[in-house]
């Protein structure tokens, strides 16, 4: 991304790829979830929990990596942001996320 871009807007490409939109009344109709971004160097590492039945989850995921693989997000300001997706994969809920994690599990 570039280094002024929104780093919100892969997360709002997954909400919208899950949700339909990013602007939604709760619960999320798929699968509830929050991504997260943050910046190390001149890359943004984007995590996203979501909770789902066992049998959505393979779905849920190739939504998830379909929406970064487009590499753009057009904003409500019309402006565009661009990303190339470099890798993806699941891991474990960390022990700070567990919380969280029940949380979505609960909507």
């Amino acid at each position: 991304m570039d280094p002024t871009a929104d780093t919100r807007s892969p997360g709002a490409a997954i909400t919208v790829a899950l949700c339909g939109d990013w602007d939604h009344s709760p619960p999320c109709p798929l699968a509830p979830h929050h991504s997260r971004a943050h910046r190390v160097g001149a890359v943004v590492h984007v995590r996203t929990l979501f909770a789902v039945e066992p049998r959505w989850t393979d779905a849920v995921r190739q939504r998830i990596d379909g929406a970064l693989r487009t590499g753009e997000l057009t904003g409500p300001d019309g402006a565009i942001t661009r990303w190339q997706l470099r890798s993806s994969g699941s891991a474990a809920v960390s022990q700070d996320e567990a919380d969280h994690a029940a949380r979505l599990t609960r909507t």
